[in-house]
């Protein structure tokens, strides 16, 4: 019954939202082609840990990191042992969203490289962002941030989240400049972001409403835009980003077996079928007891195993119609047959494989 709750709960939020003007816009389902984020990577070290650092016998990398850095600043390390535990070798990831401006910041995220056991406490030192061309992008430093927590005592122990990746808000500042001339541009693709004809064509269509001329389906998922009636790409781009249209989807349920998580889209349907599903339960309860000697008669107390097996074949399983033109028909035969989400996916491949189901099923 919690799976019929669950569907009748995703009904009313589905009516709910069909209910009044819920058509996205078109800068919701489209990405402008080559307007995109850029991904950032690099080196270096976080200090003021206490003792969850590398231990630098084991982590190499990270000593002659420390020897370098100190070298830098004037301090020669030579000849003598680095043995501290309050430093962590790092990597830092970013991501530079597109038109982000020289001196704009950007949040970081930090992840050991090494055996240390946390980051709780540390402070990540200056270290630079390169792009997969090689150049440098951002310069990251700050307080790093855990989400997870560590606790332990003599005997027992807690953990909660990960110690050993952190985040910094706002830790890195844009150094250079993703070059892109949208202005001078003569055309703009705009790329959907689900691929779909019947998509794209009422998306030009749109367009083509308010400026004639001005788009045109390319394939699937791309819809190129060119300047008309004296405006320039990007004042084209502004007036029509806001246009309402309706979005259709191929019908497809997503089936996840590792959780037990069945999702519908609204346009799944499946012909009149009968279906009988009787599940296979077997239980094994053991309650061993002991059996203890009579008074003075020098025997020893014995446990003995008791088991009990019970075995459930669903033998009083009956015939069920299962039928839906609409989504809340057909989430209302499903729930007549009271079967749990791991039973309903297997009953939605049966239903798949006999040819029934109009629809295609993902399993992730």
């Amino acid at each position: 019954m919690r799976f019929a709750s669950l569907l009748a709960s995703a009904l009313v939020i589905a009516g709910a939202a069909t209910g009044c003007d819920a058509a996205p816009r078109i800068k919701d389902i489209v990405s402008v082609e080559n307007v995109r984020a850029n991904q950032l990577v690099g080196y270096g070290l976080v200090v003021g840990l206490a003792g969850t650092g590398d231990r630098l016998r084991n982590s190499p990398f990270t000593q002659e990191s420390l020897a370098a850095m100190l070298e830098r600043m004037g301090v020669s390390t030579k000849g003598i042992p680095l043995g501290s535990q309050n430093v962590a070798a790092v990597s830092i990831t970013a991501t530079l969203p597109p038109f982000a401006r020289a001196g704009s910041t950007i949040d970081v995220q930090v992840s050991a490289l090494g055996d240390a056991s946390s980051l709780q406490g540390g402070t990540l030192l200056a270290a630079v962002l390169r792009g997969l061309d090689g150049e440098t992008y951002a310069v990251a430093q700050g307080q790093v941030a855990v989400s997870g927590f560590k606790a332990q005592g003599a005997a027992a122990k807690v953990n909660r989240g990960v110690l050993t990746s952190a985040r910094i808000a706002g830790g890195a500042i844009v150094e250079r400049e993703v070059p892109f001339a949208l202005r001078s541009a003569t055309s703009l693709k705009l790329a959907l972001r689900n691929p779909d004809f019947t998509t794209a064509q009422r998306v030009a269509a749109v367009i083509e409403r308010r400026f004639p001329g001005a788009a045109r389906v390319l394939d699937p998922a791309t819809i190129e835009l060119q300047g008309r009636g004296g405006f320039a790409l990007v004042d084209l781009y502004s007036e029509i980003e806001t246009l309402p249209v309706e979005v259709d989807q191929p019908a497809r349920i997503i089936v996840n077996e590792a959780a037990g998580t069945v999702v519908l889209t609204a346009d799944v349907r499946i012909s009149p079928v009968a279906v009988a599903h009787g599940g296979l339960t077997i239980s094994v309860a053991e309650a061993p007891i002991a059996s203890q000697p009579n008074p003075l008669a020098n025997g020893e107390t014995v446990v003995l195993p008791r088991s009990s097996v019970q075995v459930d074949d669903g033998a009083g399983a009956s015939l069920a119609m299962v039928e839906g033109a609409t989504l809340r028909q057909l989430v209302s035969a499903l729930n007549a047959l009271g079967v749990s989400p791991r039973d309903l996916i297997t009953i939605l491949q049966a239903v798949k494989s006999a040819g029934a189901l109009q629809a295609e099923i993902e399993v992730q």
